[in-house]
C-alpha cells in the first residue's frame, strides 16, 4: 500500500488529487486561474468540498476562461448564485470577475500569469521536508509578498494562507512529506 501525506483521506476524489496534482508544478495560465478562482472559493470551507464541486466550477464559469469570467454582469451573478453546484457565496462569485480582470491586466504587463506569480518562489518549486503534515506552515515569508501583491494589483480572497495554499496546488511549493509516495 502506497504512503500518503496523512491529510489525504480514504476519499476516491482526495486520493486522485493529491496522487496527480498536487505538488505538481502548474505553468499553464487558464489552469492557474483556476486555482485561483478554486483556493478563493475555499475560503472558510475544506478542499474536498470544492473538489467535488469542481465539474461544476468548470461549466458555471466557462471552463475557467479569465477573458469570459471577466465579462461577468449582473445577470450571470444572478444565474451562480442559483447554480446549486457551486458555493453560491455573492462575494466570492464577484470576487472571481474581480479577479479575472486583475488576472488579464497581469497577463497583458507580464506577458502571462506564469511568469508573474512563479517569480515569488524565483521561477522553480521550494521543496521543503517535512516529516509530518504538523511541520507544514499555513503562511510563509513568499505567501505573504504575494498576497500583498495580488492584493495591491486589486484581487480579492488572496490572504497569506490562501496564497499558501494555491503555492501547494500548483507546485510553487512542494509539501509532500517525507514519507510519501509522492515527495520525489
Amino acid at each position: 500500500m502506497k504512503t500518503r501525506c496523512k491529510w489525504v483521506t480514504d476519499d476516491p476524489v482526495y486520493i486522485e488529487y493529491h496522487d496527480k496534482e498536487w505538488g505538481v508544478p502548474v505553468h499553464d495560465d487558464r489552469q492557474l486561474f483556476e486555482f485561483l478562482i478554486l483556493e478563493g472559493a475555499q475560503a472558510g470551507l475544506s478542499w474536498i468540498t470544492i473538489l467535488k464541486k469542481r465539474e461544476n466550477y468548470r461549466k458555471a464559469f466557462d471552463n475557467f476562461d479569465p477573458e469570459k469570467v471577466a465579462l461577468y454582469d449582473e445577470e450571470k451573478v444572478q444565474e451562480l448564485m442559483m447554480n446549486e453546484g457551486i458555493i453560491r457565496n455573492r462575494r466570492k462569485i464577484e470576487a472571481s470577475i474581480i479577479n479575472a480582470k486583475a488576472f488579464l491586466k497581469i497577463k497583458e504587463e507580464f506577458g502571462s500569469f506564469d511568469k508573474y506569480i512563479w517569480q515569488f518562489v524565483g521561477g522553480k518549486p521550494i521543496k521543503n521536508s517535512w516529516n509530518n503534515i504538523a511541520e507544514v506552515p499555513a503562511s510563509t515569508k513568499e505567501s505573504d509578498e504575494m498576497s500583498k501583491d495580488l492584493k495591491k494589483r486589486g484581487f480579492k480572497f488572496v490572504g497569506s494562507k490562501i496564497c499558501y495554499a494555491y503555492m501547494q496546488a500548483v507546485g510553487m511549493v512542494n509539501d509532500h512529506t517525507i514519507d510519501c509516495f509522492r515527495y520525489e
